[in-house]
């Protein structure tokens, strides 16, 4: 765990590289082993933000231990300079959604992290 959605509307010209890049850069980010990082891409042509079709992204992190608003910001700053980067995508363009369900929440290997890491 973590996982990561990004919807996007900007074809991306190769996309497992990105998802690579954008894998590595996760685990680095949020501090977590990239064995447990899982990145889902999904192109979507009809994705609007502000009334328009200029290039817009939505990222969804659903992590455990580590979404806090002194980390979001961080992970904010440096998220949005990547996707600028990557996308060409400016941060009005955009939103993260951070989730931390708890560890009873979410399951692997046919438990829960809670039973696996412990309360």
């Amino acid at each position: 765990m973590p996982s990561l959605i990004l919807q996007t509307n900007v074809k991306v010209p190769d996309p497992k590289a990105f998802v690579l890049r954008f894998s590595k850069l996760s685990a680095e980010l949020l501090e977590k082993p990239e064995k447990y990082i899982s990145i889902s891409l999904q192109y979507n042509e009809f994705l609007t933000f502000g009334g328009t079709f200029d290039p817009a992204f939505l990222l969804s992190i659903v992590s455990l231990d580590n979404i806090t608003p002194q980390k979001n910001e961080a992970y904010s700053k440096s998220l949005f300079e990547f996707f600028e980067k990557e996308l060409g995508v400016p941060g009005d363009r955009a939103y993260i959604t951070f989730q931390d369900p708890g560890r009873a929440f979410i399951g692997h290997e046919g438990t829960t992290f809670e039973t696996i890491f412990g309360k």
